[in-house]
């Protein structure tokens, strides 16, 4: 069964750090672009940030520089290292997987409802709080 699962969320005052995980079961994450998206009650979910097969990355423009996305093929894991946190990265957390073969670059800023049908198996979201 094809699942990811996000963990690593929590609570922590603006300018600390946090690192989600994302861990993949029965697929190989190696194989698809991954991706990490956000989402805050009453506004529109986020791209956040993506990671490529070949392992290039993409930031949105409100984490470029504080987060870094990156993975570890032989756990099978995704990972999202966020720095410098800000009270507006405060938001539910998810990971996912990119449906098709090809390069996700440039699907970042993507709309969400594209990002609905080219993601699948979008995983159980974490909960970041940031407080100032």
């Amino acid at each position: 069964q094809v699942r990811l699962v996000e963990s690593g969320g929590g609570s922590v005052q603006a300018g600390g750090s946090l690192r989600l995980s994302c861990e993949a079961s029965g697929f190989t994450s190696s194989g698809f672009c991954m991706a990490c998206f956000r989402e805050t009650p009453g506004k529109e979910r986020e791209g956040v940030a993506t990671i490529d097969r070949d392992g290039s990355k993409s930031y949105a423009d409100s984490v470029k520089g504080r987060f870094t996305i990156s993975k570890d093929n032989v756990k099978n894991l995704l990972y999202l290292q966020m720095n410098s946190l800000k009270s507006e990265d405060t938001a539910m957390y998810y990971c996912a997987r990119y449906k098709y073969s090809g390069s996700c670059y440039g699907t970042i800023s993507w709309s969400p409802s594209r990002w609905a049908y080219s993601f699948d198996n979008w995983g159980q979201w974490t909960q970041v709080t940031v407080s100032s």
